[in-house]
């Protein structure tokens, strides 16, 4: 029985409760007081969501409690007791409950027999890397974007966290049966792209530095890279420079952005699409016009756009910004909000229901901003759009990168960290609040250190199945779920009932720290678990069920570790 299955068999419950309560009142039935229905509970159907149970802290109250007799009873015009003694006469005849009782002013509590908690631990190894995952968000097509650095230098200490966090996001979202796609927005047209070529094209000539270049020595290495693939590039200079700069600007920013590219699948990132601000602006066939241009005709449909000081404005304040944005200045150059615009009107015509955009702290005006271009777009701003901004990260004790100026460089963190331990510590925040990190720490092989601590429990699990086999205890000779009575064995049961929810309410709530901290618990139950029960057997004692049933938990464990872990980009090592 897990918390999914006894909440639907709650909702369904009171709904029929609630169903006689309506059709007893119609009827005029002697005694009936369905007329105490308020009209919102008339014609209620309770949800699964509705009647989810909790873990009570106190074990001694069940495995399993609900407040939904006190959530109900005042919209069904009963006493919340009254209301849950007929929910709990239902309840105990519910196949694999054991006993279900009133408590206070009307708390359920739920224990289930062992045999039925048990159950799970069969489940969990049969569902394998399935368990957990749901289609709760099937049909919905969400485009995803994070990162979007700028392609005129390496990636830093602030693009990690995104990087982390808009991963394990999407991981989640997936896992909740949603289509998912990671989206990196290339920021390669501009004046920063200008200054980068620029910077690079002196760089390759032996030339002083441009007053306002881009500092680092990787500039200096791009230019003897962009040298080396165009040797003649001095000789170009002296005749055309336009060219030159035009040439070294590309040959570096497409040696820039691979580098970029190479640093995220070593942070186990992952994108599907890497969308071109450039072609925004270029023009289609036959001369149609550029996205960006017809962004504008396509608002102005929308009854949105308004022309004022030879300028084409979008009226965003309809839909909450702080003001309206300029679309076209009236010299014809088109602006950052122009190019935004174009850009959410892409994502909506490649048929993507919400656009999530997981953007840094310096993006707090973006929110109204992309909220209004959708409103104008014509879509649901409370549906269709999500601004998630992230909070700043710093990293105690980390060197400053030579090469790339002032900053700390992704690469050179993976070398020092490693991607698993960055990939947790910064998955295990919500992406709202400052995140400090100890680089040491981080390091350490210690239980004070969460990544440590999960991962530990992976692989002593998977050391348990090393010994078992050499032991002769094998799953297959036998599964008794009745015998998982110990205590810890019941809470470590519960805590893997919960993990279908976790991964269900960090999708719906977008927070996928919300597994990382769950995986700390779990480890925690596994680890009290290991220290009390033995699946290998002591001294003269022979082979039972008993072990064999213990090896199908502390397998159920240990895939849901390994689960847990995929969701937030970290591997589940079998030594450690």
């Amino acid at each position: 029985m897990t918390p999914q299955e006894l909440a639907a068999h709650l909702a369904r419950i009171l709904t029929e409760i609630i169903a006689e309560r309506r059709s007893a009142a119609t009827s005029g039935a002697d005694g009936a007081d369905g007329a105490d229905l308020t009209s919102d509970a008339a014609e209620t159907v309770v949800t699964e969501a509705e009647a989810a149970p909790e873990r009570p802290k106190n074990r001694d109250h069940g495995d399993w409690a609900s407040n939904l007799a006190m959530k109900f009873a005042k919209r069904i015009g009963m006493n919340p007791r009254e209301l849950a003694a007929q929910i709990v006469a239902q309840v105990e005849e519910i196949e694999g409950v054991a006993k279900a009782e009133i408590a206070g002013p009307g708390f359920i509590n739920i224990t289930l027999d062992a045999a039925s908690a048990g159950e799970t631990a069969r489940r969990v190894v049969e569902l394998g890397d399935a368990y957990g995952r749901s289609e709760l968000l099937a049909g919905q097509n969400i485009n995803l974007e994070f990162v979007s650095a700028n392609p005129t230098g390496p990636l830093h200490l602030g693009h990690t966290r995104w990087a982390a966090l808009g991963d394990s996001l999407s991981r989640v979202l997936r896992a909740a049966g949603a289509k998912v796609t990671n989206e990196y927005y290339i920021n390669d047209a501009g004046a920063q792209m200008n200054k980068f070529g620029r910077s690079v094209l002196a760089a390759a000539l032996g030339e002083p530095a441009p007053e306002d270049a881009y500092p680092g020595e990787y500039i200096g290495e791009l230019g003897r890279k962009v040298l080396a693939q165009i040797p003649n590039l001095a000789e170009i200079a002296a005749s055309d420079r336009e060219q030159a700069l035009e040439l070294s600007q590309e040959a570096a920013y497409q040696q820039q952005f691979g580098e970029i590219q190479d640093s995220l699948e070593r942070f186990n990132v992952h994108f599907d699409v890497f969308f071109s601000e450039r072609t925004l602006h270029a023009e289609g066939e036959n001369g149609a016009k550029s996205p960006i241009a017809a962004a504008v005709d396509r608002l102005r449909e929308q009854g949105h756009v308004f022309e004022e000081d030879d300028a084409i404005w979008v009226r965003t304040t309809d839909f909450g910004d702080d003001k309206d944005r300029v679309f076209t200045r009236g010299n014809g150059i088109y602006t950052y909000f122009a190019a935004d615009a174009a850009y959410y009107l892409s994502k909506k015509d490649r048929g993507f229901g919400e656009k999530i955009y997981l953007l840094g702290a310096d993006h707090h005006g973006y929110i109204g901003r992309l909220t209004a271009i959708a409103g104008a777009a014509g879509d649901n701003i409370e549906t269709d759009i999500s601004v998630l901004i992230g909070q700043l990260v710093n990293l105690n004790g980390a060197r400053l990168s030579k090469r790339a100026g002032n900053i700390v460089e992704l690469d050179d963190l993976l070398e020092w960290l490693g991607s698993d331990a960055l990939r947790y510590w910064l998955a295990r925040y919500p992406a709202d609040s400052p995140l400090s990190l100890e680089g040491e720490k981080l390091r350490s092989r210690t239980n004070d250190n969460p990544v440590f601590y999960v991962q530990y429990a992976h692989a002593r699990s998977c050391a348990v199945d090393r010994n078992a086999e050499a032991a002769g205890v094998r799953r297959e000779d036998g599964f008794d779920p009745s015998l998982l009575t110990h205590e810890t064995e019941t809470e470590l049961l519960g805590k893997l009932q919960q993990y279908p929810a976790v991964v269900a309410g960090a999708a719906e709530l977008r927070e996928p720290h919300r597994v990382a901290r769950y995986l700390e618990e779990l480890a925690a139950d596994f680890h009290r678990w290991y220290d009390q029960c033995r699946v290998i057997p002591q001294g003269e004692e022979t082979v039972s069920d008993l072990h064999r049933t213990r090896l199908w938990l502390n397998d159920a464990a240990g895939q849901v570790v390994k689960n847990g872990l995929d969701l937030i980009g970290v591997t589940a090592p079998e030594r450690l």
